[in-house]
């Protein structure tokens, strides 16, 4: 599958995998400067392009396990959902969960971004719903030892 994607900056860096059976393609931060990200706060970074997502599927930004667990730094709504109809600039709300300050540097990798399918449902009102072995069992129920 090809995705197109259009360069706002020549900052801009095209998302990479770091290798062939990558889930995630790599983005970069489309800075020119360091960026400092005080303790528990969020800044938006920049990748300097807009991409057009097949129908039927989105972009997932993930955070990159090295950056999140060695610094502290992940997206601050987790996982970052870019929409197939939406064609701004994309970038990346950083947020640094750690007690000290962390830079960004420019081109550095920031997040990672998976595309997937995803269904599109209709969602029924119902007085009833089938019932299962779990039923009502909410956090941890299924977990006993």
């Amino acid at each position: 599958m090809t995705v197109r994607f259009k360069k706002h900056s020549d900052l801009a860096t095209v998302p990479t995998y770091g290798t062939a059976c990558a889930a995630g393609a790599d983005l970069y931060a489309a800075t020119d400067k360091d960026t400092v990200i005080p303790p528990h706060e969020t800044v938006m970074i920049p990748l300097g392009f807009s991409i057009e997502i097949p129908d039927g599927y989105c972009g997932l930004i993930f955070a990159r396990s090295g950056i999140a667990s060695k610094r502290g730094l992940a997206p601050a709504n987790k996982v970052g959902v870019v929409d197939s109809d939406y064609r701004g600039e994309c970038m990346v709300a950083l947020h640094n969960h750690s007690e000290k300050p962390q830079t960004v540097a420019p081109k550095e990798r920031i997040a990672q971004l998976v595309i997937t399918p995803f269904l599109h449902v209709d969602f029924e009102e119902s007085d009833d719903l089938s019932s299962t072995d779990r039923g009502a069992g909410g956090f941890g129920s299924t977990g006993s030892h």
